[in-house]
């Protein structure tokens, strides 16, 4: 099947799509929008967690021949590897990127919203994602890795355009100059030895064994970390917010009982999760997905909004319903991969959106939001316009 024709409402409303796929079954052949070769999309719940865990979809695609631009480009990252490399990478980043550190973040987190707050309200009216759900995360990360206050305009454009690229050639761009601004940020940080942020803490890490880091190691660690670690979190506020706003029996319940915030959180992931699809998967030998075989070499898409709506694992799956048990939700994934940073992005979606609803009575749509993002990777908004 190719799913070009679908591409406009891919990216719109792709739950339809999904569910008349879903219907056939599990798993599709197809040719994805603006690809030259076909992948087998994974649609269905209990398929995609079964593949998300299956060590013989791999990530490092020196096992089968194929060469990935941004590894080659960037480094090696928890995102292209395979054990015992990947457990190796995991296990020095754990090391320094602990639940300790992300909650000792609490307060900050707290004050920057609050400051993005004040700033925002007086308007009575303006753009979440400009205002609060894109400058809150990049503060954020940026702080913790101890980036230096860059051009955060120039670097949302670099970000955006390696997530969701126009085409090729821009995504290339990006990488490249992220990959080389980053080099130069590694090298400072050596020099001037070390403080108090986690990329310092990354250069420093040694496990028992004295294994290190290597500079290639550090960068793609990096890239992944500034990258993951504030695009997830920009489309968990946005397409949270919409959704709450959209449907205003459970904006109310939550208004009236803000002791559901955690598991509001929880939906909006589920319901309009930030990631559209897991990044690239390869089948490292021959297996079967689903009931369906799959051959040595062929590319794997597991699609996470599509897996979310499954009523095969969830009752009514097109319902936003703050008080479902969401339990076994596969917005950060799965498995060994599943996303390290998960607790931040939970952190920052809890206290941005719990605040903006106590600071801001009668908040409302203020008319139609922006375009959502190209591409089947992450999945949110450019802009939503808001008044209060």
């Amino acid at each position: 099947m190719d799913l070009g024709e679908f591409e406009q409402a891919l990216h719109e409303d792709p739950h339809p799509v999904y569910a008349r796929l879903r219907a056939q079954g599990p798993v599709h052949r197809v040719r994805l929008p603006g690809w030259s070769e076909d992948a087998w999309l994974v649609v269905g719940y209990e398929a995609a967690r079964t593949a998300l865990a299956d060590p013989r979809l791999v990530k490092d695609t020196t096992k089968i021949g194929v060469t990935i631009m941004e590894r080659d480009m960037v480094g090696d990252h928890l995102l292209a590897t395979d054990p015992p490399q990947h457990t190796r990478l995991r296990a020095l980043v754990t090391r320094a990127f602990t639940m300790r550190r992300v909650e000792q973040l609490r307060p900050r987190i707290q004050q920057i919203t609050d400051e993005l707050l004040d700033e925002m309200l007086p308007a009575g009216r303006a753009d979440l994602i400009g205002s609060l759900a894109y400058p809150l995360p990049i503060t954020v990360i940026c702080e913790l890795l101890g980036v230096p206050d860059m051009d955060r305009a120039e670097f949302r454009k670099m970000s955006t355009e390696v997530v969701a690229p126009a085409d090729v050639e821009t995504e290339q761009s990006a990488v490249v100059r992220l990959g080389e601004y980053l080099t130069e940020l590694i090298e400072d940080k050596r020099r001037s030895g070390p403080t108090d942020d986690l990329l310092s803490d990354l250069i420093r890490t040694t496990a028992e064994d004295g294994d290190r880091l290597s500079a290639r190691e550090l960068r793609g660690m990096a890239f992944l970390l500034l990258i993951a670690g504030h695009e997830t979190t920009v489309n968990l506020i946005g397409n949270g917010v919409h959704a709450l706003l959209t449907h205003p029996d459970q904006l109310a319940a939550l208004r009236a009982d803000m002791s559901l915030l955690d598991g509001a959180v929880e939906e909006m992931l589920r319901y309009e999760g930030p990631v559209h699809s897991a990044t690239y998967r390869f089948a490292g030998e021959p297996l079967e997905i689903g009931g369906t075989p799959i051959g040595k070499g062929e590319h794997v898409v597991v699609g996470l909004t599509a897996a979310q709506r499954d009523d095969g694992r969830y009752d009514d799956p097109d319902r936003f319903d703050i008080r479902r048990d969401t339990r076994g939700h596969l917005a950060f994934g799965h498995g060994i991969h599943f996303c390290l940073g998960a607790p931040l992005a939970r952190l920052e979606g809890r206290i941005a959106i719990g605040t903006l609803l106590r600071r801001a009575p009668g908040l409302a749509l203020d008319g139609t939001p922006g375009a959502w993002l190209p591409g089947l990777l992450m999945r949110g908004m450019r802009n939503l316009p808001l008044r209060w």
